[in-house]
């Protein structure tokens, strides 16, 4: 116990003296401008302002994997945790303290398959790293693995070994069904992305949402908090999921929507903020009758705290975005919802009349409880959503603080989805409703050449964009705004769902753009940042790194020299070769 006492107290203290670095840093941020700053243009090439990322919190902050980064874009971290979806509360997708890989050393000849962590069901959620636990009677870096088959593992990070196995499943139950839809089959148990809080409990708690099946018929939706050490259920878990909110919209009864939990996937990451954990909830294939929930939890007792629905007086608008973690500034959540009912009809505000904001990129402000706070929907918006088109296939990325042309410091946030546009918003005015046209930021059309199943990644002034069908594409930030043709591009394409990207890199040097491919034989892919000249595949080398068929939404994780790929079985292991 005196051990894990004092690992704890120097990882908190290490915490707490990056938390000042960053606060010192980030001092006379502000808000700036109000105004929507629309413009269509962009600007040519060049790498541009990367400005500040915002700080997170429950231990994860833009910009780096668990500790924030410099105003610069220097990395400030000082562990390899990889704690939440895509690396941070922003989902920029960068680990910027990656030291032991290397553009030089990333070939085929010195980097390749060193593992394969075999585990009970499909890896669809991106496993998580901690380093340097007190656990199993060691200290280890810990890989955490969740499953469809609605386990959670600890494994030693390096060697594979299981340090735990803890399953989430009650009684008499099993994972769910795919209840007749193929987006996540053949079972349902743990599908996002969970998130890990080193500094709550004894020794830091892992918060999972899994799906479970009754013997009686009935389905289940909970919520779990696991230490971190043990796999122990701690604050008297788990929370069984239920919700109702004001509306006469799909499923409701006496005045309210009512959550039906087999009606459900939880599919995109949860996100924590202080001392909350946010959940949001995606439909079987577009099935029944169900709507856009959110809800909030408690990171310290595990009770719902807040409940929100984007379509109450509508149906659809549920929250899918490919596995993407709803992305947040710091204060606010960014989410893309999908196909459903938006009120063309507004209020005084210029907010959808009966609250129904179906297909449309929002702002959600989480103080004293959930409520949206703004929110952009396209002009066509009706008739997306009709077509299937919607921008609920992408995820939400927050860009760091960027200066314009006019020096003043902008705040942006962008997204894409089915329709293969970019929208690039202004987080302090993101445009609303206006059926005669988009008053948004910036827009940007033809650069993709399929749907967006994913999201983008931000590193060193570029955007990464894999979009189905298309090759990936990196676009140059450069005065707050972004190129509108890529500045670079592979010359593979991706095959469906394209592709999320990650990066590694030693704070702005070395950087490496990792991806996943789908098919019958996936493939692990590393490019170089600036010409996306492809610097290794998992293919190059026969049978020696191949790992299998794709798993679709993967996101490759990258933590101290090691890459992790999640399959249909378990995780794909990448690292140096032993000579």
């Amino acid at each position: 116990m005196e051990t894990q006492h004092r690992a704890r107290c120097l990882y908190l203290l290490s915490a707490l003296i990056v938390l000042s670095v960053m606060l010192f840093a980030d001092c006379g941020g502000g808000g700036g401008d109000g105004g929507s700053g629309a413009s269509s243009g962009a600007a040519s090439g060049g790498s541009g302002s990367t400005g500040s990322t915002t700080g997170g919190s429950g231990g994860t902050s833009s910009g780096t994997s668990g500790t924030g980064t410099s105003s610069g874009g220097t990395a400030m971290a000082i562990t390899h945790d990889v704690l939440t979806y895509h690396n941070d509360i922003a989902r920029t997708g960068q680990s910027l303290n990656e030291s032991i890989l290397t553009p030089a050393n990333v070939n085929s000849t010195t980097f390749g398959k060193v593992g394969f962590f075999a585990v009970d069901g499909k890896v669809d959620a991106q496993p998580l790293y901690v380093e340097s636990l007190t656990i199993a009677g060691g200290t280890h870096n810990v890989l955490y693995v969740a499953t469809e088959h609605d386990s959670v593992y600890a494994l030693d990070a390096d060697s594979g070994t299981q340090l735990w196995q803890v399953s989430t499943l009650g009684t008499n139950e099993t994972p769910s069904d795919d209840l007749g839809c193929g987006q996540i089959t053949k079972e349902i148990g743990i599908t996002s992305t969970p998130v890990i809080d080193r500094t709550r409990g004894a020794h830091g708690t892992i918060y999972v949402v899994a799906m479970s099946k009754a013997a009686s018929g009935s389905y289940h939706q909970r919520v779990h908090a696991l230490d971190l050490a043990t796999g122990a259920e701690l604050l008297n878990g788990p929370t069984e999921v239920s919700a109702s909110y004001p509306g006469s919209g799909a499923n409701s009864s006496n005045g309210h929507v009512v959550f039906a939990p087999a009606a459900y996937a939880e599919r995109a990451g949860l996100l924590q903020l202080g001392g909350t954990i946010y959940t949001t909830w995606t439909s079987h294939c577009d099935a029944g009758a169900y709507t856009g929930w959110v809800m909030a939890y408690s990171a310290d007792t595990l009770q719902q705290t807040s409940v929100l629905n984007l379509t109450p007086n509508g149906s659809g608008g549920a929250i899918w975005m490919s596995g993407a973690g709803p992305a947040s500034d710091g204060t606010s959540i960014y989410l893309l919802g999908g196909n459903g009912t938006f009120d063309t009809t507004l209020n005084s505000n210029s907010f959808p009349a009966q609250g129904d904001f179906g297909n449309a990129f929002v702002k959600l402000g989480t103080t004293g409880g959930l409520a949206v706070a703004d929110y952009f929907a396209m002009s066509n918006t009706v008739q997306e959503s009709n077509a299937d088109e919607d921008l609920g296939s992408g995820g939400a990325l927050v860009l760091p603080d960027l200066t314009d042309a006019n020096g003043v410091v902008r705040h942006l946030t962008l997204g894409t989805g089915k329709d293969d546009i970019i929208y690039v918003l202004n987080r302090d005015s993101m445009g609303k409703f206006n059926a005669a046209g988009n008053n948004i930021y910036q827009e940007i059309q033809g650069t993709m050449r399929g749907g967006e199943f994913g999201m983008p990644a931000y590193f060193n002034g570029r955007v990464y964009f894999g979009s189905v069908g298309d090759n990936l594409k990196a676009l140059t930030v450069t005065n707050a705004m972004l190129s509108t043709a890529p500045i670079a591009q592979t010359t593979m394409t991706f095959a469906y769902p394209g592709t999320t990207p990650s990066i590694s890199a030693n704070g702005s040097t070395n950087g490496i753009v990792w991806a996943a491919e789908n098919g019958d034989t996936a493939a692990l892919h590393a490019f170089d940042p600036v010409s996306l000249a492809e610097l290794y595949n998992s293919n190059q080398m026969g049978t020696r790194d191949q790992f299998g068929a794709g798993n679709k939404f993967i996101t490759p994780m990258v933590a101290n020299g090691k890459v992790y790929v999640g399959t249909t079985n378990g995780v794909a292991v990448f690292g140096l070769l032993k000579g």
